[in-house]
């Protein structure tokens, strides 16, 4: 699985664009810069399906993020943040 982030800044809502995605259960954790797990996401996607859309983020304080995606065997994180 390869994925990126849209935008390397987020507001409320976080989008990833997904690509060589199979159909599968993807796993999504978004840990703050200390380590501590901010959010989990559970979601089954469909074969080709281009983007995922992680909603309900605006309560969460300003600073840098990492999300882990995990489907199956691939494992990808990204680096992004948080702003006004």
């Amino acid at each position: 699985m390869f994925a990126k982030v849209k935008t390397p800044t987020f507001i409320d809502s976080l989008r990833v664009e997904l690509a060589s995605t199979s159909s599968n259960s993807l796993k999504a954790i978004l840990r703050d810069d200390s380590g501590n797990v901010c959010r989990k996401y559970e979601a089954d996607i469909e074969f080709g399906q281009p983007e995922l859309t992680l909603k309900g983020l605006n309560d969460l304080p300003y600073g840098v993020y990492t999300l882990e995606l995990t489907q199956g065997e691939d494992k990808v994180r990204l680096r992004m943040v948080k702003r006004v």
